[in-house]
């Protein structure tokens, strides 16, 4: 009874100490998490939009629109968007600027992505071209959307709302486009109506 007694005992002391360094070490670097995630936000904003002053958030449920202006008459320059949808593994989060017109894509940037290493990973480099690694995504600068996007295979674009799939990750290419013709139409409608 004495050995199953100390064992109980060392057991709860060492969950203690162990629950009690976790919320330390917890209390300590959520702060700078939540930071960071501040940052990189700004950060991809910056990428996707044109050259703005400042930005204003337009909120609609779990859809967070920041809509660049430029000083000093307040111009819209476009509006930028997180949209996450489902790849090949898992969820892909992408920012994306929309210009004021809703015609075309100003920036693309995919901000998390599980695709398959070294195929649906392109969709953010490409290591294996060496002239333009990030070329999937500069695709989708001045991309036209309207009425959708689509995919092709194996040759370069022709109309301005296509994009070249990525050969061997088809389907995380698809994905992506599948997330912008889904989602675009909803962001359009939230902005319209909060600018009115």
């Amino acid at each position: 009874m004495k050995t199953s007694y100390r064992i109980f005992i060392t057991l709860t002391l060492i969950s203690i100490l162990s629950g009690g360094l976790l919320s330390a070490l917890n209390n300590v670097t959520e702060p700078r998490i939540k930071q960071h995630r501040v940052r990189a936000l700004k950060a991809a904003i910056s990428e996707v939009l044109p050259a703005y002053d400042y930005y204003e958030e337009i909120s609609k449920g779990p859809v967070t629109l920041y809509v660049g202006k430029k000083k000093p008459d307040g111009e819209t320059v476009g509006i930028a968007t997180r949209l996450i949808g489902s790849g090949f593994q898992g969820k892909i989060s992408i920012m994306v600027g929309i210009k004021p017109d809703f015609k075309q894509l100003s920036g693309f940037k995919v901000l998390e992505q599980v695709e398959t290493p070294g195929l649906g990973t392109k969709i953010v480099v490409d290591p294996s071209n060496k002239d333009n690694p990030f070329w999937f995504p500069e695709q989708f600068k001045g991309l036209t959307f309207l009425p959708a996007i689509t995919v092709i295979k194996n040759i370069k674009p022709s109309k301005p709302a296509e994009v070249q799939a990525i050969s061997g990750a088809t389907i995380s290419s698809k994905a992506v486009v599948s997330i912008l013709n889904s989602q675009l139409p909803e962001i359009q409608t939230i902005y319209k109506a909060k600018v009115r």
